[in-house]
Protein backbone atom coordinates (compact mmCIF):
# COMPACT_ATOMS: atom_id res chain seq x y z
CA UNK A 1 0.00 0.00 0.00
CA UNK A 2 2.83 2.36 0.92
CA UNK A 3 4.58 1.68 -2.41
CA UNK A 4 1.33 2.41 -4.27
CA UNK A 5 0.91 5.74 -2.47
CA UNK A 6 4.51 6.69 -3.24
CA UNK A 7 4.01 5.82 -6.90
CA UNK A 8 0.88 7.95 -7.08
CA UNK A 9 2.74 10.86 -5.45
CA UNK A 10 5.50 10.63 -8.04
CA UNK A 11 2.94 10.69 -10.88
CA UNK A 12 1.26 13.80 -9.44
CA UNK A 13 4.60 15.59 -8.99
CA UNK A 14 5.70 14.75 -12.53
CA UNK A 15 2.39 15.99 -13.94
CA UNK A 16 2.74 19.26 -12.05
CA UNK A 17 6.30 19.66 -13.26
CA UNK A 18 5.18 19.02 -16.82
CA UNK A 19 2.52 21.74 -16.55
CA UNK A 20 5.03 24.31 -15.29
CA UNK A 21 7.53 23.28 -17.96
CA UNK A 22 4.83 23.63 -20.62
CA UNK A 23 4.12 27.18 -19.49
CA UNK A 24 7.84 27.97 -19.55
CA UNK A 25 8.23 26.59 -23.09
CA UNK A 26 5.26 28.62 -24.33
CA UNK A 27 6.71 31.78 -22.78
CA UNK A 28 10.22 31.24 -24.15
CA UNK A 29 9.38 31.20 -27.91
CA UNK A 30 6.59 33.05 -29.67
CA UNK A 31 4.96 31.09 -32.49
CA UNK A 32 2.57 31.45 -35.41
CA UNK A 33 0.45 28.60 -36.76
CA UNK A 34 -0.15 27.73 -40.41
CA UNK A 35 -3.10 25.37 -40.88
CA UNK A 36 -2.94 22.92 -43.80
CA UNK A 37 -6.21 21.75 -45.39
CA UNK A 38 -7.14 20.23 -48.76
CA UNK A 39 -7.38 23.77 -50.20
CA UNK A 40 -3.94 24.91 -49.06
CA UNK A 41 -2.18 26.88 -46.32
CA UNK A 42 -3.86 29.42 -44.06
CA UNK A 43 -2.43 31.99 -43.72
CA UNK A 44 -0.07 32.03 -46.68
CA UNK A 45 1.93 35.00 -45.35
CA UNK A 46 3.46 34.91 -41.87
CA UNK A 47 5.50 37.64 -40.17
CA UNK A 48 7.71 36.80 -37.18
CA UNK A 49 10.96 37.96 -35.57
CA UNK A 50 14.29 36.19 -35.14
CA UNK A 51 13.97 33.35 -32.64
CA UNK A 52 10.26 32.79 -33.26
CA UNK A 53 8.72 29.56 -34.58
CA UNK A 54 6.10 28.63 -37.16
CA UNK A 55 3.94 25.57 -36.53
CA UNK A 56 2.47 23.74 -39.54
CA UNK A 57 -0.69 21.90 -38.46
CA UNK A 58 -2.09 19.41 -40.96
CA UNK A 59 -5.88 19.21 -40.49
CA UNK A 60 -6.41 17.39 -43.78
CA UNK A 61 -7.15 13.66 -44.11
CA UNK A 62 -4.07 13.26 -46.36
CA UNK A 63 -0.37 13.81 -45.68
CA UNK A 64 1.26 17.03 -46.94
CA UNK A 65 4.82 18.17 -47.58
CA UNK A 66 6.26 21.59 -46.72
CA UNK A 67 9.48 22.57 -48.47
CA UNK A 68 11.47 25.78 -47.94
CA UNK A 69 13.66 28.09 -49.99
CA UNK A 70 16.15 28.93 -48.57
CA UNK A 71 16.68 26.25 -45.91
CA UNK A 72 19.54 27.90 -44.02
CA UNK A 73 18.90 30.04 -40.95
CA UNK A 74 16.17 27.76 -39.66
CA UNK A 75 15.84 24.66 -37.49
CA UNK A 76 12.87 22.32 -37.85
CA UNK A 77 11.43 19.52 -35.71
CA UNK A 78 12.11 17.06 -38.55
CA UNK A 79 14.10 17.01 -41.78
CA UNK A 80 13.20 19.48 -44.55
CA UNK A 81 11.08 19.04 -46.59
CA UNK A 82 8.65 18.44 -43.76
CA UNK A 83 6.51 15.35 -44.32
CA UNK A 84 3.45 15.89 -42.12
CA UNK A 85 0.94 13.02 -41.76
CA UNK A 86 -2.79 13.75 -41.51
CA UNK A 87 -3.75 15.18 -38.14
CA UNK A 88 -0.16 15.92 -37.09
CA UNK A 89 2.10 18.97 -37.01
CA UNK A 90 5.72 20.09 -37.31
CA UNK A 91 7.50 23.33 -36.50
CA UNK A 92 10.45 25.45 -37.62
CA UNK A 93 12.34 28.08 -35.63
CA UNK A 94 14.05 30.88 -37.57
CA UNK A 95 17.42 32.31 -36.52
CA UNK A 96 18.10 34.56 -39.56
CA UNK A 97 16.24 37.57 -40.92
CA UNK A 98 14.82 37.49 -44.43
CA UNK A 99 12.04 35.94 -46.48
CA UNK A 100 11.56 32.17 -46.54
CA UNK A 101 9.26 30.71 -49.18
CA UNK A 102 7.41 27.48 -48.45
CA UNK A 103 5.38 25.22 -50.73
CA UNK A 104 3.97 21.74 -51.24
CA UNK A 105 5.82 20.28 -54.23
CA UNK A 106 2.90 17.93 -54.91
CA UNK A 107 0.53 20.80 -55.68
CA UNK A 108 0.56 23.67 -58.16
CA UNK A 109 -2.36 25.40 -56.45
CA UNK A 110 -1.72 28.98 -55.35
CA UNK A 111 -2.99 28.08 -51.89
CA UNK A 112 -0.04 25.71 -51.38
CA UNK A 113 2.56 28.48 -51.63
CA UNK A 114 3.46 30.91 -48.85
CA UNK A 115 6.15 33.03 -47.22
CA UNK A 116 7.61 33.53 -43.77
CA UNK A 117 9.07 37.00 -43.28
CA UNK A 118 11.54 37.18 -40.41
CA UNK A 119 12.31 40.63 -38.98
CA UNK A 120 15.12 41.53 -36.55
CA UNK A 121 14.36 40.79 -32.93
CA UNK A 122 12.82 43.68 -31.02
CA UNK A 123 14.76 43.06 -27.81
CA UNK A 124 18.24 41.77 -27.00
CA UNK A 125 17.15 40.79 -23.50
CA UNK A 126 13.84 40.46 -21.66
CA UNK A 127 13.36 38.88 -18.24
CA UNK A 128 11.10 38.94 -15.21
CA UNK A 129 11.99 38.92 -11.49
CA UNK A 130 10.61 37.22 -9.49
CA UNK A 131 9.00 34.59 -11.69
CA UNK A 132 6.35 33.80 -9.06
CA UNK A 133 4.48 36.14 -6.70
CA UNK A 134 1.81 35.84 -4.04
CA UNK A 135 -1.53 37.33 -5.09
CA UNK A 136 -1.37 41.12 -4.73
CA UNK A 137 2.40 41.21 -5.23
CA UNK A 138 4.34 42.79 -8.06
CA UNK A 139 7.07 41.55 -10.35
CA UNK A 140 9.58 43.50 -12.46
CA UNK A 141 9.90 43.22 -16.23
CA UNK A 142 13.26 44.48 -17.52
CA UNK A 143 15.08 44.35 -20.82
CA UNK A 144 16.87 46.17 -23.60
CA UNK A 145 15.99 46.97 -27.21
CA UNK A 146 18.15 45.24 -29.79
CA UNK A 147 18.63 48.69 -31.39
CA UNK A 148 19.86 50.10 -28.02
CA UNK A 149 17.92 53.30 -28.76
CA UNK A 150 16.66 55.51 -25.93
CA UNK A 151 13.41 57.47 -26.05
CA UNK A 152 11.52 54.71 -27.87
CA UNK A 153 7.88 53.95 -26.99
CA UNK A 154 6.96 50.37 -26.08
CA UNK A 155 3.58 48.83 -25.31
CA UNK A 156 3.45 46.35 -22.45
CA UNK A 157 0.95 43.65 -23.40
CA UNK A 158 -0.43 40.92 -21.12
CA UNK A 159 -2.33 37.68 -21.65
CA UNK A 160 -3.70 36.19 -18.44
CA UNK A 161 -4.31 32.47 -17.91
CA UNK A 162 -7.62 31.40 -19.43
CA UNK A 163 -7.94 34.53 -21.58
CA UNK A 164 -7.98 34.38 -25.39
CA UNK A 165 -7.28 38.09 -25.89
CA UNK A 166 -4.36 40.27 -24.88
CA UNK A 167 -4.56 43.52 -22.92
CA UNK A 168 -2.32 46.58 -23.30
CA UNK A 169 -1.26 47.57 -19.79
CA UNK A 170 0.91 50.62 -20.40
CA UNK A 171 3.13 52.52 -22.80
CA UNK A 172 6.68 52.96 -21.52
CA UNK A 173 9.77 54.76 -22.86
CA UNK A 174 13.25 53.31 -23.16
CA UNK A 175 16.17 54.93 -21.36
CA UNK A 176 19.95 54.84 -21.92
CA UNK A 177 21.04 51.94 -24.12
CA UNK A 178 17.43 51.04 -24.91
CA UNK A 179 16.73 49.80 -21.39
CA UNK A 180 13.15 49.51 -20.11
CA UNK A 181 11.47 48.51 -16.84
CA UNK A 182 7.85 47.89 -15.85
CA UNK A 183 6.22 46.44 -12.73
CA UNK A 184 3.04 44.42 -13.38
CA UNK A 185 0.72 43.10 -10.68
CA UNK A 186 -0.70 39.86 -12.10
CA UNK A 187 -3.91 38.42 -10.67
CA UNK A 188 -3.15 34.92 -12.04
CA UNK A 189 -0.53 33.31 -14.28
CA UNK A 190 0.17 35.94 -16.96
CA UNK A 191 2.44 36.11 -20.03
CA UNK A 192 3.91 39.52 -20.89
CA UNK A 193 5.37 40.90 -24.13
CA UNK A 194 6.55 44.31 -25.28
CA UNK A 195 5.62 45.66 -28.71
CA UNK A 196 6.77 48.48 -30.98
CA UNK A 197 5.81 49.34 -34.56
CA UNK A 198 4.03 46.03 -35.07
CA UNK A 199 6.95 43.94 -33.80
CA UNK A 200 6.59 41.91 -30.61
CA UNK A 201 9.11 40.39 -28.22
CA UNK A 202 8.95 36.83 -26.95
CA UNK A 203 6.89 36.34 -23.81
CA UNK A 204 7.91 36.03 -20.18
CA UNK A 205 5.52 34.55 -17.64
CA UNK A 206 4.80 35.46 -14.03
CA UNK A 207 3.11 32.73 -12.00
CA UNK A 208 0.84 33.55 -9.05
CA UNK A 209 0.09 31.87 -5.73
CA UNK A 210 -3.20 32.61 -3.92
CA UNK A 211 -2.83 34.65 -0.74
CA UNK A 212 -3.60 32.49 2.33
CA UNK A 213 -4.09 34.24 5.67
CA UNK A 214 -4.48 32.14 8.82
CA UNK A 215 -5.53 33.63 12.19
CA UNK A 216 -6.96 32.50 15.51
CA UNK A 217 -10.66 33.18 16.01
CA UNK A 218 -10.85 31.96 19.63
CA UNK A 219 -9.82 29.04 21.82
CA UNK A 220 -9.17 26.10 19.43
CA UNK A 221 -10.82 28.13 16.66
CA UNK A 222 -9.18 29.34 13.45
CA UNK A 223 -10.03 31.46 10.43
CA UNK A 224 -8.51 30.88 6.98
CA UNK A 225 -8.97 33.47 4.23
CA UNK A 226 -7.89 32.80 0.62
CA UNK A 227 -7.62 35.78 -1.76
CA UNK A 228 -7.34 35.40 -5.54
CA UNK A 229 -9.05 36.46 -8.76
CA UNK A 230 -11.42 33.51 -8.48
CA UNK A 231 -13.49 31.72 -5.88
CA UNK A 232 -12.18 28.58 -4.16
CA UNK A 233 -15.51 27.62 -2.61
CA UNK A 234 -15.64 23.88 -1.94
CA UNK A 235 -11.89 23.41 -2.28
CA UNK A 236 -9.96 21.64 0.47
CA UNK A 237 -7.15 23.33 2.38
CA UNK A 238 -4.80 21.37 4.62
CA UNK A 239 -4.25 22.51 8.22
CA UNK A 240 -0.72 21.51 9.31
CA UNK A 241 1.53 21.62 12.35
CA UNK A 242 5.30 21.54 12.46
CA UNK A 243 6.93 18.54 14.13
CA UNK A 244 10.46 19.47 15.26
CA UNK A 245 11.40 15.83 15.85
CA UNK A 246 10.76 15.09 12.17
CA UNK A 247 11.77 18.58 10.98
CA UNK A 248 8.72 18.75 8.71
CA UNK A 249 5.10 19.79 8.49
CA UNK A 250 2.42 17.16 9.04
CA UNK A 251 -1.30 17.18 8.26
CA UNK A 252 -3.72 17.81 11.11
CA UNK A 253 -6.96 17.94 9.12
CA UNK A 254 -8.57 18.94 5.82
CA UNK A 255 -10.66 22.10 5.82
CA UNK A 256 -13.36 22.81 3.23
CA UNK A 257 -13.53 26.42 2.10
CA UNK A 258 -16.95 28.07 2.28
CA UNK A 259 -18.61 30.94 0.50
CA UNK A 260 -16.71 33.73 -1.26
CA UNK A 261 -17.20 37.47 -1.00
CA UNK A 262 -16.08 40.07 -3.50
CA UNK A 263 -13.21 42.33 -2.53
CA UNK A 264 -11.68 45.07 -4.64
CA UNK A 265 -12.02 43.83 -8.23
CA UNK A 266 -10.93 41.31 -9.34
CA UNK A 267 -10.36 39.89 -5.84
CA UNK A 268 -12.55 37.15 -4.39
CA UNK A 269 -12.04 36.14 -0.77
CA UNK A 270 -12.94 32.55 0.16
CA UNK A 271 -12.88 31.69 3.85
CA UNK A 272 -13.39 28.89 6.34
CA UNK A 273 -13.80 28.83 10.11
CA UNK A 274 -12.80 25.59 11.80
CA UNK A 275 -11.84 23.98 15.08
CA UNK A 276 -8.79 22.00 16.11
CA UNK A 277 -7.99 20.48 19.51
CA UNK A 278 -4.22 20.93 19.15
CA UNK A 279 -2.46 21.93 22.33
CA UNK A 280 -1.29 25.52 22.60
CA UNK A 281 1.92 27.10 21.25
CA UNK A 282 2.50 24.73 18.32
CA UNK A 283 3.52 26.20 14.97
CA UNK A 284 0.62 25.79 12.54
CA UNK A 285 -0.19 26.86 8.99
CA UNK A 286 -2.58 26.07 6.09
CA UNK A 287 -1.80 25.05 2.51
CA UNK A 288 -3.77 24.80 -0.73
CA UNK A 289 -2.35 22.16 -3.06
CA UNK A 290 -1.98 22.03 -6.87
CA UNK A 291 -5.19 20.03 -7.43
CA UNK A 292 -7.16 22.56 -5.39
CA UNK A 293 -5.85 25.79 -6.97
CA UNK A 294 -6.31 24.69 -10.59
CA UNK A 295 -4.28 25.55 -13.69
CA UNK A 296 -4.08 29.33 -13.25
CA UNK A 297 -2.32 29.34 -9.85
CA UNK A 298 0.56 27.71 -8.05
CA UNK A 299 0.02 25.93 -4.75
CA UNK A 300 -0.06 28.33 -1.81
CA UNK A 301 0.66 28.35 1.90
CA UNK A 302 -0.35 30.69 4.68
CA UNK A 303 1.57 32.56 7.30
CA UNK A 304 2.65 30.57 10.38
CA UNK A 305 0.95 31.20 13.74
CA UNK A 306 0.86 29.51 17.18
CA UNK A 307 -1.98 27.18 18.09
CA UNK A 308 -4.14 27.95 21.08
Amino acid sequence: MRKLLLSLLVVVLLAAAGTVAGIARTAATASQTVTISHTGYKPTAVSITVGDAVVFNNTDTAAHTVNFNPTTGMHCSSAVPLAIPAGQSASCTFSNTGKFRFADAASNKKGFHGTVTVAPALVSSFAVTPKAVVYGGKSTLAGKLASAQSGQSLKVVAQACGETKTTTLATITTTNGGAFVYQPQPSKHTAYTVQAKGVSSGAVTVNVKPLLQLSRAGHHRYLLRVSAAQSFTGKLATFQRFRPALNRWVKVKRVQLGASVAGTAPTMVTSAKFRSGLRAHLRVRATLGPKQVGSCYLAGQSNTIRSG
